[in-house]
Formats: C-alpha cells, structure tokens, sequence
C-alpha cells in the first residue's frame, strides 16, 4: 500500500492492520485500555517537539498522534460505538457552537463576544450529557481520571474555584504550602510511608494551586526545569570528562562546584 497524503488512506490501512486472519497480529490484540497509555505518550512527545522548536519532528509527532485517533475510531467501529467520520462531526459541531461569533447570523456574533460564553457553552453541553454514564456528576465532574496528575490537580482547583472554593490570594497559598513542609517535616522522622506520601501529595497539590494563582502553566514550568537540569547536569558530565572522569567518580563537593559554573553559564 503506497503512501498517501488523504487521510481515508490512514483509516483503511488502520482496518486492514485490525482485520482478522491478514491483519497484524500485535495490533489485533490490542484494546482501548492497552493503546490509551501510548496516546498520552504521543501528546507528550508532540509537547516536546514544540519546546524544541522541532517541526519537522513536530509534523511525524502529530502522524504519531493522529494514528491514535484512528486507531481508537477503528476499535470503536468494530463494536459499532462509532467510527472516524463520528468523532471529525463532533469536533466540528463542537467547534462551531462554541464560537458564535463566528460562525453565528449577527445576533449570535454580538452575543457570543460576551465573557465567559465560552464556559456558558460548555456548562449546557455538559447538562446535556448529564444522563451519561461517562459524566462524572457534581462540581468537579468532567475532569478526566487520566489526566496527568499535576494537570488533573490544576484543572480540579479550577472547577472548585468556579463556586467560590478558591483562595482570593496567592499569598494564602504560600501560607499552606508553608504549613505542608511543616507537615512533612513533622512525618519524616515518624517512620510511616503511607503518611509521608500523603503530606507530598497534598504539598504538590498546593504547589500546583500556586502555579494556577499565579497565571503559571505548572506542567509547562516543571519541562523547562526538567530541561534546565538535563543541560546542566551534562555540562558537569562534560567538565569531568574533560579530565578522563566521570560523575561516580566525583564528590558531591566537587559536582556542586561544576553545577554553579553551569548556572552562570547562558
């Protein structure tokens, strides 16, 4: 099968690859539940190639992705829930009632320019599927399970923040993540993991309430510290391997040294 720039090319090759008996028997075996964790993966992997600037990496990261959309309308079809041309209408439907005021008659423009339609939209859409099993009742309905947890902690804070369960200012927030080192210190010491674990978690939860206080993507924030401690942990890698050593080979002392260097360093 030759390759092709029409999508309809990607849908049948995806059947043919879950078709029985000619198919591809990897592919055959899996299930919603196995290829989910390789859809999250993919978006991270689109995520990385934008912070690097990598289009070219970016355009084969979105296929990568796009793959999983069809991969998961081709499961769904087999057990006739739906199929690929299902899942572009309701995105456009979506997408259309949700912007008014543009593609709205006149009336429908002026009224969607108003603030918070966006969320207004949203909210009726949300109503709507109410009698959904997949709906999550109550405030806090309709944030995925299996978002990331610093996303899910910062999209939970901000579903409660819309009935006034908020704090109303970031300098509270600091206060707590105060009180939650207190906590931990107060555990680490006691000897009781399942305790400890929890303080961390609620202090990375307070940390994530802080970042969204404070108009920061927390998840955007931790990736570039990640990448700043990729780039400077081998910049100490590379000045001991300039005297023939590596980094077991070092002191703390000394790694600290190169690591200050690295931080002075644009």
């Amino acid at each position: 099968m030759p390759a092709s720039r029409d999508v309809a090319r990607l849908i049948e090759l995806m059947a043919r690859l879950r078709t029985p008996g000619s198919g591809c028997p990897w592919d055959l075996e899996q299930s919603f539940e196995s290829i989910a964790p390789y859809t999250v993966e993919e978006a991270y992997e689109v995520a990385d190639a934008i912070a690097r600037g990598d289009f070219d990496g970016l355009a084969d990261e979105l296929g990568d992705l796009l793959l999983q959309v069809v991969y998961h309308s081709q499961m769904a079809s087999e057990v006739g829930a739906f199929a690929f041309p299902d899942v572009v209408e309701a995105i456009t439907t979506k997408m259309i009632r949700r912007h008014p005021h543009v593609f709205g008659d006149e009336t429908a423009k002026a009224a969607g320019q108003a603030k918070g339609v966006w969320e207004r939209i949203k909210a009726e859409e949300k109503r709507e599927r109410a009698g959904s099993p997949l709906e999550a009742p109550g405030v806090l309905g309709g944030v995925p399970a299996g978002l990331p947890a610093l996303i899910r902690a910062m999209k939970l804070q901000e579903k409660a923040s819309t009935v006034g369960f908020d704090w109303n200012d970031p300098r509270a927030v600091l206060a707590k993540l105060r009180e939650e080192i207190s906590e931990i210190e107060l555990e680490i010491d006691g000897g009781d993991a399942d305790r400890l674990a929890d303080e961390v978690g609620d202090l990375l939860f307070a940390v994530a309430n802080l970042a969204r206080h404070l108009k920061v993507d927390a998840d955007h924030a931790l990736r570039r510290t990640n990448a700043k401690f990729v780039k400077r942990f081998k910049a100490i890698e590379a000045a001991l391997a300039a005297d023939g050593r590596s980094p077991a080979d070092a002191t703390l002392d000394e790694m600290e040294a190169l690591w200050q260097r690295a931080k002075g360093e644009k």
